[in-house]
């Protein structure tokens, strides 16, 4: 009896040199999907055929409509679909998939992208701050690995919506955003590098979790990302995903940082698409670094 990747390699359905995108037909949720990264995973998951894209955020005021017309205008026959909802909320996970399975019969990538720095030293961490940090880095991609995995088990026709294409095998993807914190310390604070370290767990634990499944979960470690974000005081950065890239002056990320620069939110995308896609068919459980090099080069990517 073949396996579920083996059908998955067999079928045209999920071969990535497909001439209308190696993401056709595809229905993907994207968390975080209103921030710098999110919105850039949105657009290359978009670029690559998939047939909806669930923008998610915790924020119903969130620019949603925005975000589905600007994608729209480049890639029409992709529905981006604005969902606010509680992303550490289980509850609100298990109705946005039965959602997703209701309007489309099918679900194949689960991006989770959320991310919370907190305080930037241990003294002023509390409680309170460590258990936020844990439920919003860790908390939605634990949900995702809980409960994605079912709904992309499920084969389904092909629809009567633009780019649809039948599901014949069980397939799945589901990708962690995280930090190059997830690995070692230095990259901000306590809180957010234990964060970081559970999301990365998720990823790990989750290989022997979806054996058999036609389900792979791997992570993105990123490392100096410039979204947009400057040094306007400590309130501010607690909030973000990533700390400022301008933390480091040009001149030292020119030394630090192999390919000398901060990277881009459209770069981490890349790297989404890819480890959606059937190109990493043979990869789960692995970190991918995004980070220009600098782990390599000198361990303490951003001083604290």
């Amino acid at each position: 009896m073949a396996s579920a990747t083996t059908e998955q390699l067999d079928s045209e359905h999920f071969s990535p040199y497909r001439a209308d995108g190696k993401l056709y037909g595809f229905v993907c949720v994207v968390t975080g999907a209103t921030q710098p990264i999110g919105r850039a995973i949105v657009a290359e998951l978009a670029a690559h055929g998939a047939a909806c894209i669930y923008a998610c955020s915790s924020n119903p005021d969130e620019p949603y409509a925005e975000l589905a017309s600007t994608i729209n205008a480049s890639y029409p026959n992709t529905k981006v679909i604005g969902y606010p909802y509680k992303i550490t909320s289980e509850e609100d996970t298990l109705s946005l998939i039965d959602d997703v399975l209701n309007t489309w019969g099918r679900l194949d990538v689960w991006t989770s992208s959320t991310g919370l720095l907190g305080p930037p030293s241990i003294t002023t961490t509390g409680p309170a701050d460590l258990y936020a940090a844990f439920e919003t880095n860790a908390m939605p991609a634990f949900f995702a690995l809980k409960y994605a995995p079912a709904a992309m088990q499920k084969t389904s026709p092909k629809g009567s919506y633009p780019n649809a294409a039948p599901k014949d095998a069980p397939y799945g993807s589901i990708i962690v955003v995280t930090s190059v914190a997830s690995s070692y310390g230095g990259c901000w604070a306590p809180a957010f590098t234990m964060a970081s370290h559970a999301a990365l767990g998720v990823v790990k634990s989750g290989v022997l979790v979806l054996k058999g499944t036609g389900v792979r979960i791997n992570a993105i470690a990123a490392g100096q990302i410039d979204v947009g974000v400057d040094l306007k005081g400590v309130r501010e950065m607690q909030s973000g995903q990533f700390p400022p890239a301008s933390l480091q002056e040009v001149e030292v990320q020119k030394r630090t940082i192999g390919l000398e620069r901060a990277g881009r939110p459209d770069e981490v995308a890349r790297v989404a698409g890819f480890l959606a896609s059937g190109f990493s068919s043979y990869i789960t459980g692995a970190e991918l670094r995004v980070d220009g090099g600098a782990g390599v080069m000198n361990p303490l990517t951003v001083p604290v």
